[in-house]
């Protein structure tokens, strides 16, 4: 059975932040993923270095317009859109003045990383969701990569389990290098609870919080995981293997790995009640 559509939930995408091995990640995969006939849509952060005039970014005004309350504040969403031109993808980029205004990834010009990184996180995470369900469209498959989109899976699995876009759905984590040293917040707790995701899904992690969590918190609750870098942490990839879910070798940019595991979460407790195209 075939994942048809496929919702990429990144942290980087190429052209629009400078190159690395993320955003040829986001931009390769995904592109590689719609030239195979599948269905998809892409998400990222509108970071501070992303030139929105030379990039044509505009926002989408029926899509904007929420009020996201994280740590008992309230936080506009505010939803933008791009086109890569060459490789017939759209991106939507997930906007806010106090999380992404002038504010690159995970440190500032200086190296000093933002107290407030996993607090971003949840936005981000929650901006997506909220959106893809304005979108009304069904993803088979939710693929997360970064530690921005970390808190996506948890929340799939607690908050947005009952919701039609993602009841059925599948969501896989790209396991990726730990940029965050400093420990999370104390009210990391208080700020990831909504709905039904509560504090208590923080169990079995460190104490206190350490960057490193957050990945861990996205492997524990996803339905399988990618070692997308030659050099993983032994750590986060010893976490998966313990978790008892499909964990995928590193790859490199063979592509087709990643569809067929896609696949192969997609199926896995489907049975034969839809046959391959």
């Amino acid at each position: 059975m075939k994942a048809k559509k496929i919702l990429f939930i990144t942290q980087e995408i190429e052209p629009y932040v400078p190159n690395s091995e993320y955003t040829l990640l986001g931009r390769q995969m995904s592109q590689y993923v719609l030239e195979k006939g599948r269905e998809i849509r892409s998400f990222m952060p509108k970071w501070g270095n992303i030139n929105e005039r030379r990039n044509q970014l505009h926002e989408v005004i029926r899509l904007s317009g929420m009020n996201l309350i994280i740590d008992d504040t309230d936080h506009p969403l505010i939803i933008k859109v791009a086109s890569i031109p060459a490789a017939r993808m759209q991106v939507y980029f997930i906007d806010n003045d106090d999380f992404f205004h002038k504010r690159l990834s995970v440190a500032n010009d200086e190296g000093k990383e933002y107290a407030d990184n996993a607090l971003r996180a949840i936005f981000y995470a929650r901006g997506v969701l909220e959106t893809v369900k304005k979108l009304r469209w069904v993803p088979d498959v939710i693929h997360c990569q970064g530690w921005i989109s970390s808190i996506v899976p948890v929340l799939l699995k607690t908050a947005y389990k009952e919701e039609p876009s993602f009841r059925d759905c599948k969501v896989v984590f790209s396991i990726t290098d730990q940029p965050i040293t400093m420990p999370l917040p104390e009210n990391f707790p208080a700020s990831i609870a909504y709905r039904e995701c509560t504090p208590d899904v923080l169990e079995g992690l460190s104490t206190p919080l350490m960057g490193a969590d957050l990945q861990k918190l996205a492997i524990k609750y996803s339905d399988g995981a990618i070692i997308s870098s030659a050099k993983p942490e032994p750590e986060l990839t010893d976490f998966a293997k313990a978790s008892n879910i499909p964990v995928m070798p590193f790859a490199g940019e063979d592509w087709d790995e990643y569809l067929n595991f896609f696949d192969q979460v997609w199926s896995e407790g489907k049975g034969e009640e839809e046959e391959d195209d």
